[in-house]
């Protein structure tokens, strides 16, 4: 019989303290969601790119590390871990993914849209679980069998990514903080100065809690910019302001999750312009949040 996840939490707590506390062989979790986990810290991250959709916005063909980059991500509590993601679907793939997941003990915290305009739609589940993380694993690549969802290795020879022809010094210098060439796409995580809890346990950044900033080239040192900021409640109408009167476009708000603490809200946007510019308007939008310089 399959036991949903809380339930297997609460079996973990009944486990004799040596038990409890062994750590995971993440060779068995790698195995069971068919990928490698990059480790950032404790978290172990799993990489789900849609790399098999092609969306355009705007005129411009969206790279998966722009904005179609799904991932889960593992915190470890012993035996235990907490897991969150963001998981890429297609509008015919939502129900299906969200009944398997709900009836295999995954909670789906929000279903929304990140971006507007593109073609085909791309929607965004937010997931989040607590128990035995191959068996959420298992449950999360059950779940992506009702989707296109790539797990194959891809067949991009493997070396430098492709350049990107913005002056990234600048960007960086413009946006105070370093980025990375993440397959064309030059990426920002900005993480929040305050503390992030989920029913009183930290969140680390690299669980999808920090500020997430995408530049993806589009010639003579213009990018398009999409991610997302993250804010409280009492940040989010100074941050809407910042962003439109620096000429970008705020594309989605909404949460993420479920029992935060302090409550989060997560404002996407998009623009296509000058990159340095760009990134210092966006130092302005990040001036009004609570982040690390």
């Amino acid at each position: 019989m399959k036991l949903p996840l809380a339930a297997l939490t609460t079996i973990g707590l009944l486990l004799p303290a040596s038990m409890a506390m062994a750590e995971t062989d993440w060779s068995q979790v790698d195995a069971a969601i068919g990928k490698k986990a990059a480790v950032i810290g404790s978290v172990h991250k799993y990489g789900l790119p849609r790399s098999d959709l092609h969306v355009t916005l705007d005129g411009v063909a969206i790279k998966p590390g722009l904005a179609l980059g799904g991932w889960i991500a593992f915190e470890p509590t012993g035996q235990m871990a907490m897991m969150m993601g963001d998981l890429v679907l297609t509008e015919t793939e939502i129900n299906p993914v969200m009944r398997s997941l709900l009836a295999n003990g995954v909670q789906v915290t929000a279903v929304h849209n990140h971006l507007l305009r593109a073609s085909p739609a791309p929607f965004y589940m937010h997931v989040g679980a607590h128990g035995d993380p191959v068996k959420i694993s298992k449950a999360i690549r059950d779940a992506l069998a009702e989707t296109k969802t790539p797990f194959e290795p891809s067949a991009v020879p493997v070396g430098e990514p492709p350049k990107i022809d913005f002056d990234t010094a600048r960007v960086e210098e413009a946006l105070g903080s370093q980025g990375k060439n993440s397959g064309g796409v030059y990426q920002f995580s900005i993480p929040r100065a305050d503390a992030i809890k989920i029913e009183g346990a930290t969140v680390a950044p690299a669980m999808g809690v920090a500020n997430a900033i995408n530049f993806q080239p589009t010639g003579a040192g213009k990018a398009v910019i999409t991610g997302d900021i993250v804010a409280t409640a009492k940040e989010v109408e100074p941050l809407l302001k910042a962003l439109q009167s620096n000429g970008i476009e705020v594309t989605a708000l909404h949460n993420h999750m479920l029992g935060d603490e302090p409550r989060l809200f997560f404002v996407h946007f998009w623009a296509n312009a000058d990159a340095v510019g760009l990134a210092k308007g966006l130092k302005a939008a990040l001036a009004v949040t609570h982040h690390t310089h």
